[in-house]
């Protein structure tokens, strides 16, 4: 089962995420709007994917990289650590503020939040794909935590930021260990992608008890 996460984009276009899918047998994509993801079969090449995508959009592989078609431009390359959550998250102090769900009517404000912490790897739509748990302080959305790509027996923490002057108030772990537990009780495994360079994310989840699975790249590439 964990070979599904050598290619989880597929895994998850392919079993619990298949209404978000366009494509074939051999590639898909999610729907324009809901995450800039593209994936192929063990077996599919670049150029089965090439029908799928608009000139001039970019998209991200995750994993392999394939031999690209010449109009096809390898924009970055972003090494990452998948990473598989505890199954028991322990106990945490008692926090004041609440963690609530976030909806339809918040995704404005979620899509600004996320684009000023970690831009590029979610769009307006993207909380279609999970449940997504919020903090306010004062009415205003400061830390924030989801689910992104899901697939049989598993699901990706994803969108984990807070805003830089509400860092350090342990928003973000709450909130992962929150849908962590969600997870757990579901019968379902939680894991993310951390980038390699982004050590403060490492150590959190190092601490809050992540043992690293494998390493892992998500390769941007743009079609000319």
């Amino acid at each position: 089962m964990q070979d599904l996460l050598d290619n989880p984009a597929w895994a998850a276009l392919t079993t619990v995420q298949s209404d978000f899918a366009q494509g074939t047998a051999l590639a898909k994509r999610y729907r324009p709007g809901i995450l800039p993801f593209a994936a192929l079969a063990p077996e599919g090449t670049a150029a089965d994917a090439d029908p799928l995508m608009a000139a001039g959009e970019s998209f991200y592989l995750i994993g392999r990289l394939p031999t690209l078609p010449a109009h096809w431009i390898l924009e970055s390359e972003l090494p990452c650590a998948q990473m598989f959550a505890p199954a028991n998250t322990g106990a945490l102090p008692p926090m004041h503020e609440t963690i609530v769900p976030l909806e339809e009517a918040d995704k404005a404000e979620m899509f600004g939040l996320i684009n000023r912490v970690q831009p590029g790897y979610y769009l307006p739509d993207t909380r279609q794909l999970g449940e997504y748990l919020g903090i306010r302080h004062e009415g205003r959305l400061v830390a924030m935590a989801g689910e992104r790509m899901r697939l049989t027996g598993f699901s990706e923490l994803s969108a984990i930021c807070t805003l830089p002057e509400y860092t350090g108030l342990g928003y973000a772990q709450r909130l992962t260990t929150e849908l962590i537990r969600r997870q757990t009780a579901a019968g379902v495994v939680s894991f993310l992608h951390v980038a390699r360079s982004n050590q403060r994310a490492l150590r959190l989840y190092e601490h809050l008890g992540f043992r690293h699975r494998r390493d892992i790249s998500f390769f941007r590439v743009r079609k000319g």
